[in-house]
């Protein structure tokens, strides 16, 4: 009974949050109305009513721990979902990935047309800058400043641009766990430890701790995609699914199998609440950060 509980109120949670992001996103990003009007429609069109939310969750969860002002966290989780759906507009581009399918619609080159989407992830891009710059987030110059390098870092070529950059060049080939790991901890995991680290920036410096959580989070996620890619059907992810495979792009199923791939996913997860362990106060409020860690790894989308 007390697992059900749990369940639910995690369930809860998570849709509380993801309502919340859904209504700052909104709030933020320019209307509809105001000119340029066809691009302000589609960066609305990318960013709004789709995804998981993982990363503003993720904000949150970490935000909870340290005590942070909830209103400081809806920018900071803005930015880092701001940051992430440009990628994915530019991801889905005929130039890299060439799809069709993003959150369960049309991708936004095909909803409107190629040059829109680059000038959407363009503008997703800087205005999650802007954000960060204009709001008090962090509550001092300093910690603000700590926060957009925070965000540059993770986006730039030392984090997920680079880690994209080193997919392409990889497709056809193959790769070992450890050249793996040294991309994906960029192209995926870099941002989802900066929506972490932004999380408890928000408050103070970000314990060390919880850096190693969200490092094994990051790279669990990317496990764990990998496997969904080849088990779950496009209109449960919401996306082109087996298209790893199509492309000849080297994933953790083609390099150790999909039960391997799920136990180390396993593996990741338990390292990640064994980072909260070592927190001088762990206790309930590291809870929220537990449930995340277990949503990434036990999800079914």
């Amino acid at each position: 009974m007390l697992a059900i509980e749990t369940e639910a109120d995690f369930a809860a949670w998570m849709g509380s949050i993801q309502a919340r992001i859904e209504a700052a996103l909104a709030r933020n990003l320019p209307g509809a109305q105001h000119a340029p009007a066809r691009l302000h429609q589609a960066m609305r069109y990318a960013a709004l009513e789709g995804g998981k939310r993982v990363r503003p969750l993720l904000t949150f969860a970490a935000g909870e721990l340290v005590g942070a002002d909830p209103a400081r966290l809806d920018i900071a989780a803005c930015a880092v979902e701001m940051i992430h759906s440009y990628s994915l507009v530019h991801d889905d581009m005929p130039c890299i990935d060439d799809d069709v399918l993003r959150r369960g619609k049309r991708t936004v080159h095909v909803e409107y047309d190629e040059a829109t989407a680059l000038l959407v992830g363009d503008a997703l891009q800087t205005l999650a800058f802007q954000l960060l710059a204009e709001h008090p987030a962090a509550g001092n110059a300093a910690a603000q400043l700590e926060m957009l390098r925070t965000l540059a870092v993770a986006a730039g070529s030392r984090g997920m641009a680079g880690g994209q950059a080193i997919d392409l060049e990889a497709t056809g080939k193959t790769l070992s766990q450890a050249e793996l790991e040294f991309m994906h901890v960029r192209k995926t995991g870099a941002l989802i430890s900066a929506a972490v680290k932004l999380g408890a920036l928000c408050a103070g410096p970000c314990p060390a701790a919880l850096e190693q959580y969200a490092n094994r989070v990051g790279l669990a996620f990317q496990v764990v995609d990998d496997v969904l890619d080849t088990q779950a059907s496009s209109a449960t992810l919401g996306k082109t699914a087996g298209k790893d495979s199509k492309q000849g792009k080297p994933t953790y199923v083609s390099a150790m199998g999909a039960a391997r791939a799920r136990q180390f996913a396993e593996e990741l997860r338990l390292g990640a609440h064994a980072a909260l362990d070592t927190l001088d106060h762990p206790g309930a409020r590291t809870q929220r950060l537990r449930q995340v860690a277990d949503f990434v790894v036990l999800r079914k989308f």
